[in-house]
């Protein structure tokens, strides 16, 4: 029987979740990070030990009661990694970890390439508003309980179904949805033939029911669960919702329509997103009038469409886009939101092997923007790629005004900017600013 559990890469918005989990669960729980976040921050104020430095020293000596968590976007060659592989320490993926935790329970996951974070922590929020309540592992940080994790006494488990490194294929549930299929980390699966493949996969290991977005090539040769689907605006889905005004919808769905719902933050894409998760609940049986409730009171994901600064002549709203179909969905809802505002966007990529497999895509969904504001690439956990620089989506972006800063270049360069209707975007380090950012904003 395990006592330590250590983490390699704690300060991961997934990993820190199940390092919580079993913290609370009253195992000793440290872990190291390559630097200090509010995240880590925060683990550490619930009496979790981190440190910040490839170190050894810090790696429980005794190894038939440790067991060592770790994410694949830690190199093969850091030395902790090595040091507790050589050392003969029982030695697991994040994925395997979520895996064995939602065995022999109620998983309800979400899966897809973008729009999974918003719609599985939808999906938490009803089943917990509702009464039935959940244990949930959360890809991003919810503003209703300011946490990635939620603990409950039944057997029900909310999990965000990760596509990368094919994790997702560790789970086994009940109810998924599918929110998308789009072409990403192709320096995983190659293509896009083999993306779609995975999800075929994943969709084979469910029991009960598959919720496809509509249009989704999901069929039932790929599954023996019930397929049923959800849209955004098309009758001939399963799930649907019918646009009212002022960003009222009624939701149809096999037994009937939730009449005038409305979701607790913007834009078109989360009523698409309150669609998939309100399909879940349906299907498990939860109460139609408390999901209607559960919606209007859902405050959001950190990073996820988040408000950020709203005044009359100034919104300030910070996203976690970071895949060329994110961002087009991201730009044309808050368009759509704020018709008459000038729209600027301030863009960091992520990843070099992204930026060259996707730039003129890239390109193409920021041309969306009044203004873009281009940083240089965050590299994570890639070394740089001769040729690949933010310079090869910004030659092909085609909207009225652009500009090319590095990342250190930014405040001042928005210290003399009048923007009216701001979006800073990226799954890197431009989470830094934020709050800068929206201090200097509220300031003006």
């Amino acid at each position: 029987m395990y006592k330590n559990i250590y983490f390699i890469g704690i300060g991961g918005i997934g990993m820190s979740a199940i390092a919580r989990y079993y913290n609370r669960k009253g195992f000793c729980v440290s872990g190291y990070d390559k630097t200090p976040s509010p995240l880590t921050a925060a683990l550490e104020e619930e009496g979790i030990s981190i440190h910040y430095e490839d170190n050894t020293a810090f790696v429980p000596e005794d190894v038939e009661s440790t067991l060592v968590v770790y994410t694949p976007a830690i190199p093969k060659d850091m030395g902790e990694l090595v040091y507790v592989q050589e050392k003969g320490y029982r030695v697991i993926k994040r994925s395997r970890m979520l895996g064995e935790i939602t065995r022999g329970q109620r998983c309800m996951a979400v899966a897809g390439t973008h729009g999974k974070t918003t719609t599985s922590t939808l999906v938490s929020h009803i089943f917990t508003y509702s009464g039935e309540g959940c244990s949930a592992f959360l890809g991003g940080i919810s503003k209703n309980y300011d946490s990635n994790l939620l603990i409950s006494q039944n057997d029900v488990v909310v999990a965000e179904a990760d596509e990368f490194d094919r994790s997702f294929l560790q789970l086994f549930p009940e109810i998924a949805v599918i929110t998308s299929m789009d072409a990403d980390h192709l320096d995983i699966y190659g293509d896009e033939g083999h993306i779609r493949e995975a999800f075929k996969a994943f969709a084979s290991q469910v029991s009960g029911t598959v919720i496809a977005k509509h249009g989704l090539d999901i069929t039932s040769a790929d599954t023996k669960a019930e397929i049923k689907t959800y849209s955004f605006g098309n009758p001939d889905a399963d799930f649907y919702s019918e646009a009212l005004e002022d960003g009222h919808f009624n939701l149809h769905y096999p037994g009937g329509v939730i009449e005038d719902c409305v979701v607790g933050i913007p834009g078109w894409v989360n009523i698409e997103n309150a669609t998939g998760a309100a399909a879940i609940g349906l299907t498990y049986g939860l109460d139609p009038q408390k999901i209607r409730q559960a919606l209007a009171t859902f405050s959001g994901v950190k990073r996820r469409f988040d408000l950020q600064v709203k005044k009359k002549d100034c919104v300030y709203i910070d996203d976690y886009a970071h895949h060329p179909e994110e961002i087009s969905a991201a730009l044309s809802s808050v368009r759509n939101s704020y018709p008459e505002m000038k729209l600027t966007a301030v863009f960091q990529p992520h990843l070099y092997t992204r930026t060259r497999d996707f730039a003129p895509e890239f390109a193409q969904a920021l041309s969306k923007a009044d203004k873009l504001i281009l940083l240089d690439i965050y590299p994570a956990r890639e070394e740089p790629i001769p040729g690949v620089t933010s310079e090869i989506i910004f030659k092909d972006v085609t909207c009225p005004e652009k500009v090319l800063l590095k990342r250190s270049e930014l405040m001042e360069y928005l210290s003399k900017e009048p923007v009216s209707l701001l979006m800073t975007l990226g799954a890197g380090d431009i989470d830094r600013f934020v709050d800068e950012i929206a201090q200097m904003l509220e300031n003006r």
